[in-house]
């Protein structure tokens, strides 16, 4: 074989002249070492689609890395964008079009699969052939990704049954009950499964192809390539902090549970416990707990600290007050245990929170 240049790809030859049929990929060749693979990544297009979640894919595996040179110990990734028809015009969000080169067959083949949303979340509308590729791909032992709406597909296609997941916080009950036996958890950036990986709305993309980049290359080479992309290596926190989350007035009913909450709402800062409630519903503590826990799906208390967090978020984006006394405002004892409940539900600190979403704070 002619010598060839570090990095240049060539086409595997492999099972040539044999009668094999392997399909031909290209290989890294560097002289003085053996020629390994190319990670191919195959990214999902489809009529109707944001182009953002795409560009994300594109920009992180198929942009050209000169600034990674002496830091790879292995190939840079291959990228292909899929589509159930290659060739085919698909117009996309933003009033332009594209045309994918690769079909479902190349995505079937890829060593790492991105889905990057469906065309409806709502409607429940998956491409069939869509699906048969991923099961494909998994059971040749690619791994499967999702962003945002993305994750449809992937529990479509039985990919999700039993495991954590995640999507945009706004389709996460949408993928729950349309799909029971999947674990949504709403709060999270991403999933990581190993094999199966799924992420939250659009931005959380660039999150989870940073997390993939590191599991494959290193902190180094994602730490680099963040830079490029002008973006933090790694957030802290979850996508509960984006959730609307205001305090809402519970619904208008005439029953002492219902009093009860509405009562609380009003009364956030003052001192709140079972019997205290109880009292406000005109019942016994224990018949309390167990109505309001069987309507609710969660115990008084813990509702109780969820709308204090709630009630924390809008004295947080202002510029007035401390953290000690928005605290002390909507009821925590101390800001200590207001840091506490915050960083459990929110997945952030308040003081992250403020210079995230604050209003005129430095």
């Amino acid at each position: 074989m002619a010598e060839q240049h570090a990095g240049q790809h060539v086409e595997s030859t492999a099972g040539a002249g044999t009668g094999a049929d392997v399909r031909s990929r290209p290989v890294a060749v560097v002289i003085g070492r053996r020629p390994e693979p190319v990670h191919d990544v195959a990214v999902y297009a489809f009529e109707g689609m944001a182009p953002f979640e795409l560009g994300v894919v594109v920009e992180v595996f198929g942009l050209a890395r000169p600034e990674l040179s002496g830091l790879l110990a292995a190939p840079w990734y291959g990228l292909k964008v899929c589509a159930d028809r290659p060739g085919t015009e698909l117009d996309a969000v933003g009033g332009f079009a594209l045309t994918a080169k690769y079909g479902l067959d190349d995505l079937a083949a890829a060593d790492t699969v991105v889905v990057p949303g469906v065309r409806n979340a709502f409607s429940g509308e998956v491409s069939p052939e869509l699906v048969e590729a991923l099961r494909t791909a998994h059971e040749r032992g690619a791994r499967i990704v999702s962003i945002c709406s993305g994750a449809f597909a992937l529990a479509a296609a039985g990919l999700l049954d039993g495991r954590e997941a995640t999507t945009h916080w706004r389709y996460a009950e949408l993928l729950q009950q349309r799909y029971p036996k999947v674990l949504v958890n709403p709060d999270v950036l991403y999933v990581d499964n190993g094999d199966v990986l799924t992420s939250a709305g659009s931005a959380a993309g660039i999150d989870l192809c940073l997390h993939l980049v590191r599991r494959d290359h290193g902190a180094k080479v994602a730490n680099t390539v963040a830079r490029r992309f002008v973006v933090a290596p790694h957030r802290d926190g979850g996508q509960a902090q984006f959730i609307e989350a205001a305090v809402r007035p519970v619904e208008e009913e005439d029953d002492g549970i219902a009093r009860s909450m509405q009562w609380a709402l009003d009364h956030l800062a003052g001192q709140l416990t079972v019997s205290v409630l109880a009292r406000a519903a005109r019942m016994s503590d224990r018949s309390y707990l167990r109505h309001f826990t069987a309507r609710n799906g969660t115990s008084p208390m813990r509702w109780v600290v969820t709308q204090r967090i709630a009630a924390s978020l809008s004295l947080l984006e202002s510029p007035d007050g401390t953290v000690e006394e928005i605290a002390a405002a909507v009821g925590f004892e101390s800001a200590a245990t207001f840091r506490h409940h915050f960083g459990r539900v929110m997945r952030t600190s308040p003081t992250a929170y403020r210079r995230s979403f604050g209003r005129g704070v430095a």
